[in-house]
């Protein structure tokens, strides 16, 4: 079993270049970083946490600049967008993102997606609430034929281009592994028909622990006639002991990602020498 961590990178949390190599050095796999481009001031939209909104889901830096200096300052951790709001971005250039920084990191790079639960900032984007699932399948296909074909080009309801050329190609081949965030059932499902991993929602109110729905999830895979170790499982956690560990590893959790919010550097790295302990033993 693998561990990552991940942090909202801010301006006044431990930066990503630090945070990078500290849990490098500590044994963890991966790092992980998330994706609000703002917060609406008026919104509907109810955290799936519940109460307030952290501060820092309106203050995160865009990932993939904290992802390349975290990338640029180590040698095998794995950098990941957890999650990216693709519905949120444009394919042709987001393409060129994800091959760019999969390049400069050696193909360490993870590409995590989702749909997104704040209407209101998705509106203001161009997509329609109600539409986002299919609008990131699209926008995920149509990366994917850029991606690895010459000339791509790509016609669906929701992206539409002509044959292009685009470089570079991701250093990962076919691409970086499409990790898919999203609950249970609906999320799971499009895990197994199409992504390469799942990232099960972890905060929406009264959402069971994972271990509810693993088997569920493994025939979903069957059915889709998929191998599990093609779709492993990432957990978000905001702390774990032994014991938990223990099941998440029985159930077939591939990783477990500590989640550090928006922490300063002492804060962080206390966190990550108590993690080092039971990466140790687990890992």
């Amino acid at each position: 079993m693998d561990f990552g961590v991940a942090m909202f990178f801010t301006d006044y949390s431990m930066p990503a270049a630090a945070l990078a190599r500290a849990a490098e050095t500590r044994g963890f796999e991966s790092l992980w970083a998330p994706e609000h481009s703002h917060i609406p001031v008026h919104r509907l939209s109810q955290h799936p946490g519940g109460g307030e909104l952290p501060r820092e889901y309106h203050d995160a830096m865009d990932p993939f600049i904290s992802l390349t200096l975290a990338a640029a300052a180590t040698a095998r951790l794995k950098i990941g967008t957890g999650v990216c709001l693709v519905i949120q971005r444009d394919p042709i250039q987001t393409a060129k993102l994800v091959a760019s920084l999969d390049q400069v990191s050696g193909g360490r790079f993870l590409f995590g997606i989702g749909g997104g639960w704040n209407a209101e900032e998705i509106e203001n984007h161009g997509t329609d609430f109600k539409t986002r699932f299919a609008v990131m399948r699209e926008r995920i296909a149509a990366m994917q034929r850029i991606w690895t074909e010459e000339k791509a080009e790509y016609h669906g309801k929701y992206v539409n281009f002509e044959p292009i050329m685009a470089w570079p190609k991701p250093l990962q081949k076919p691409y970086p592994p499409v990790i898919i965030g999203g609950g249970f059932p609906h999320g799971a499902r499009r895990a197994a028909q199409w992504g390469d991993g799942w990232i099960p929602h972890r905060t929406l109110p009264g959402y069971q622990d994972v271990f509810a729905h693993m088997a569920e999830f493994h025939r979903m895979l069957d059915e889709a006639g998929r191998p599990r170790a093609a779709v492993p499982v990432t957990i978000w956690a905001a702390g774990a002991d032994e014991a938990k560990l223990d099941a998440y590893r029985a159930a077939g959790v591939a990783r477990v990602v500590l989640h550090l919010g928006a922490a300063d550097g002492e804060t962080a790295r206390r966190e990550l020498d108590r993690w080092a302990a039971l990466i140790e033993k687990f890992g």
